[in-house]
């Protein structure tokens, strides 16, 4: 008996190991692939690391490293939130790997996608891959075609060996940090941020042009685009497209902080400064990138009198289910200047309709640059992010020499 005893404590002991043992994610480089409706594969790897005893993972997308550290396992359940975007994963073990569901949250539904995730794998999208036939490093005048619509794009693509990193430019934005390979005659690129789930394929049919684009987004998203080897491409100037309508200058407006505080451009906090408004998203990743130039320049031009206040438009608009999201956007790049919650969502006209003095308003973000007076001197359509290298860069000393020029005015 004493030895029935013995043999079944130690079955015990080995079954909450076991247990234990599987209720961490293994250390290692991951590959992560969600399958949408359609079938259509879109993978991304990830590195599971521990960090004060905590498991935190980081996905991988060229040369951006995204930390997600909200991370919670129940037995066989794994449960990811991420950071921003209002998106989660729901999992559960099938062996090593996970299998589940990523689940964007809307203002009013909810779009899943199948996922799993396999430990130990680090390529993206070919364990093995023909060899490239072609070079695509360099720039691209790319037009894509969505319901009939072409809208004339900047790819930006770098390839070393099969490797190829790079973006697409847009009016509104670029597609931030892009990854993957050339096999043969064809090119794959894929990213993914919980905001962004993008993946790009194409054939090279000579080392000028790309034919047969295809372009998933998200869950059920399907553009077609071709492009042309162009040195010279550019988009329209990102100033011109937004203005204001004729006979204003000024803008105006009043809504509630996440505290519920009013603010208005017309307090006295902001009279004799030169003014950024923000007009942005927390479901938008070119907004985050924007965010996070925003946050240090403001740490060096709010001292010589520069304002900034971000404008908000969710989802919903539901002021109470608005906080939480803009808090997790505020928190995660420790935002100091107020956010407002509009009460008005990013589609349907809304954003004239808050700010009815604005003109062909085109999509975020968009940021309004005021002078001293209360004028708004110039409007500035998207953001290029650091995904974009030299772009980015040329941004921001044309950005910070018209603040410093603005700031100089009497």
């Amino acid at each position: 008996m004493r030895y029935r005893n013995l043999l079944l404590s130690c079955l015990i002991l080995l079954a909450v190991h076991t247990g234990f043992a599987q209720s961490k994610l293994k250390i290692a480089i991951w590959r992560g692939v969600l399958t949408s409706p359609s079938g259509n594969n879109l993978p991304f790897n990830f590195n599971v690391t521990t960090v004060n005893d905590k498991q935190q993972l980081t996905i991988i997308n060229g040369a951006e490293r995204f930390k997600v550290t909200d991370i919670k396992q129940k037995g066989d359940s794994v449960f990811i939130h991420m950071p921003l975007f209002n998106s989660e994963f729901k999992l559960k073990y099938e062996g090593a790997s996970l299998k589940g569901k990523w689940i964007k949250h809307y203002g009013d539904k909810d779009a899943a996608m199948d996922f799993t995730a396999t430990p130990g794998q680090d390529f993206r999208f070919f364990k093995t891959s023909k060899k490239p036939a072609f070079n695509v490093t360099g720039r691209w005048s790319a037009i894509f075609v969505s319901d009939g619509k072409n809208d004339t794009t900047v790819g930006e693509f770098k390839q070393v060996g099969s490797k190829l990193t790079g973006t697409f430019l847009t009016t509104t934005g670029d597609d931030r940090y892009l990854e993957g390979t050339v096999a043969g005659n064809k090119l794959y690129l894929s990213t993914f941020d919980g905001g962004h789930a993008f993946v790009f394929t194409a054939d090279i049919k000579d080392a000028r042009t790309l034919i047969n684009g295809k372009y998933y987004a998200g869950y059920s998203g399907l553009d077609t685009w071709t492009a042309v080897r162009n040195a010279n491409a550019k988009l329209p100037d990102a100033y011109s497209l937004t203005y204001l309508k004729p006979g204003y200058k000024k803008v105006a407006f009043s809504f509630p902080a996440i505290d519920g505080e009013k603010i208005s451009l017309s307090d006295d906090r902001f009279k004799n400064k030169v003014v950024i408004v923000q007009m942005l998203g927390s479901w938008c990743p070119n907004c985050m990138d924007e965010t996070s130039y925003l946050v240090n320049y403001y740490k060096k031009y709010h001292p010589k009198g520069v304002e900034i206040i971000g404008l908000a438009y969710e989802r919903t608009t539901d002021f109470n289910k608005s906080v939480p999201t803009l808090t997790q956007l505020k928190n995660r790049f420790n935002i100091t200047y107020p956010l407002l919650i509009t009460g008005y969502t990013p589609g349907k006209g809304d954003p004239q309709k808050s700010l009815p003095m604005l003109a062909d308003y085109k999509g975020f973000p968009t940021t309004l640059i005021i002078d001293k007076k209360g004028d708004v001197r110039k409007i500035h359509t998207g953001f290029s992010g650091p995904g974009t290298g030299k772009y980015y860069e040329e941004f921001t000393k044309e950005f910070e020499k018209l603040t410093d020029d603005l700031l100089a005015e009497k």
